[in-house]
């Protein structure tokens, strides 16, 4: 039976050093880790599995085929426990965060690292009965997503169609878990009819993938 460290090892490369670059390109300067900070500041936990704290988020610039910077996160989908590689089953949480923006952006890589730490707490069960982020879960975050005065308060986690659906691994597979921010109206809109709609009509005015704070509200039109 393999160790558990090799597969990982196989793992964290091939996602870091393979998949990721031929999807996104250069990965800047390094990984911005978790600090355990996030942990006890934002959500209250003092402690932390040592293992949270080698996941964290690159900042990779834009590429002549990539418009804007990338905020992905890596770790999520590392196989901490499994011993035998299996590329049809789901590795670690089965997913990694997504966030695209027009330019750098601090606040976004900020954005991803919490929510990593809160995709994490839920994982472990350290947030009540609530189960893991998934594909079209939503919410308001009560201010504005760059910490200004953007219009976008909300977001929706969507599926990143334009990196393909699943990637694989030697550990097995994961998807990309969009984070899209949304005005209040646009929110209120995909609570009214649904956020498929939303996020077709944003993509159809170049509003998404890529994230522009500076955007107002887009009108959006019910579905037929």
């Amino acid at each position: 039976m393999s160790h558990p460290d090799d597969l990982l090892a196989r793992a964290w490369a091939e996602r870091e050093e393979v998949l990721y670059p031929r999807l996104l390109g250069a990965l800047g300067p390094g990984l911005y880790p978790l600090d355990a900070a996030v942990f006890s500041t934002v959500f209250g936990q003092d402690s932390v599995d040592p293992r949270w704290l080698t996941i964290g988020v690159f900042e990779c610039p834009p590429t002549p085929d990539r418009p804007g910077w990338a905020y992905v996160s890596s770790g999520l989908s590392n196989p901490w426990d499994d011993t035998e590689a299996d590329p049809d089953s789901v590795s670690g949480l089965g997913m990694e965060f997504l966030l695209q923006t027009t330019e750098r952006a601090p606040w976004a890589l900020a954005l991803v690292q919490r929510f990593c730490a809160y995709q994490l707490l839920l994982a472990a069960g350290r947030m009540g009965d609530h189960a893991p982020l998934d594909l079209w879960d939503r919410m308001r975050i009560g201010t504005p997503i760059d910490n200004a005065d953007s219009q976008l308060q909300a977001l929706v986690f969507v599926a990143a169609e334009h990196l393909g659906d699943i990637q694989t691994l030697a550990s097995g597979q994961f998807r990309f878990l969009q984070m899209l921010p949304l005005t209040l109206e646009e929110h209120a809109f995909g609570q009214q009819h649904d956020f498929e709609t939303v996020v077709e009509q944003l993509q159809a005015q170049n509003a998404a993938p890529v994230v522009d704070t500076r955007r107002g509200s887009i009108p959006l039109q019910p579905p037929a």
